[in-house]
């Protein structure tokens, strides 16, 4: 009887060291972020530090050979991305006066007839707004405090992430045998099998997520351009990315190039094709690449997704919804054996 309730106060301490931490990532929430995002990067990428530091090439080489690698993809991707975005923008800024146009002469019209209701549109005034624009909004960003300390904040953050990536992936493995060392021998079984389910669940959905994220894109890029859909490139980009919220994809996507193809084609029959892209890719990605590439590796309920990123996107801001769902499935992890714990404990039985 003393050793079961001995080891429920092991488990109270559980508890209690969970509250603690709970706490204190409230409370340091505006700080944490850069190294919590950081850390996940480093988890990444130390087994490409490790197969290095195998073949002879020292710890910190590594990492400087490592950080540049990352370095020169996120500045491939730039120069790649931004000129297309660019070209995109200035078709997007040159139909704006056909799409008002199209806005007087068949949308208007038929809100007029449908609803009955009266509806006035200046084109030539909305034209002279479009072109003064640029000069009120460069008059009113001075103004904008907030948003310029936002902005300081997000550079701030961003020239950090570098500097703590480095020393954690240097230190790696230091830091993991030092905290190894700090675990009672009490709980030195119990953690070391939750740190390798950890460890397994975390890198299973990383990698399938990131490939899920990518053959998306590709799908709703490469469909959306075969039906003819101008702006296919960001529309089928913006779609790809968000497909890690469940449905959220499909609907931002579906909605921007049904209106984009309404623009475009100004016909209901040519939008049945930009439908049918995004039925697909839905159909695709729920019954071959997901099941495939991610399963139920996390098993959190839709629902408990989209709290999971509303939550750390209040906590940690951007940065806080790409830590959302990797963060989300350690959770889960803790959870389960939290779970399975209390299950077995006295408390639960008596």
């Amino acid at each position: 009887m003393n050793t079961g309730y001995s080891e429920d106060l092991h488990h109270l301490w559980w508890l209690v060291l969970a509250c603690v931490t709970g706490v204190l990532v409230y409370f340091l929430s505006p700080i944490l972020t850069p190294f919590l995002l950081a850390a996940v990067i480093a988890y990444i990428c130390n087994p490409i530090v490790s197969f290095l530091t195998e073949s002879r090439i020292s710890r910190a080489t590594g990492t400087v050979l490592v950080m540049l690698l990352l370095l020169s993809t996120f500045a491939a991707l730039i120069l790649i991305m931004v000129p297309l975005f660019e070209k995109e923008a200035g078709r997007l800024i040159e139909k704006i006066p056909d799409y008002l146009e199209m806005l007087r002469n068949h949308v208007i019209p038929w809100v007029e007839t449908r609803f009955g209701v009266s509806l006035q549109l200046d084109i030539n005034m909305l034209k002279q707004h479009w072109q003064s624009a640029g000069g009120v909004a460069a008059r009113i960003l001075p103004s904008l405090t907030s948003g310029g300390m936002a902005i300081v904040e997000f550079l701030t953050n961003l020239l950090l992430v570098p500097v703590v990536l480095f020393y954690l992936l240097r230190d790696w493995d230091k830091l993991i045998k030092h905290m190894d060392e700090m675990i009672p021998r009490y709980w030195h079984r119990q953690i070391n099998i939750l740190a390798r389910e950890t460890d397994r669940i975390l890198a299973e959905f990383l990698r399938g997520q990131l490939a899920v994220i990518l053959l998306m894109s590709i799908c709703y890029i490469t469909g959306l351009w075969l039906v003819g859909l101008e702006f296919a490139l960001p529309i089928g980009l913006l779609a790809g990315i968000l497909v890690f919220v469940p449905y959220l994809g499909m609907i931002v996507g579906l909605t921007l190039a049904t209106f984009a193809a309404l623009m475009q084609f100004q016909d209901w029959n040519e939008v049945i094709p930009v439908w049918a892209v995004f039925g697909f890719g839905q159909l695709l990605e729920g019954m071959v690449i997901t099941p495939w590439l991610v399963g139920d590796r996390i098993g959190l309920h839709p629902v408990m997704v989209i709290f999971a990123l509303l939550a750390f996107g209040q906590l940690f801001g951007f940065f806080g919804i790409l830590l959302a769902l990797p963060v989300s499935a350690v959770l889960l992890v803790w959870l389960r054996h939290i779970h399975q714990q209390y299950l077995e404990s006295n408390f639960y039985h008596s």
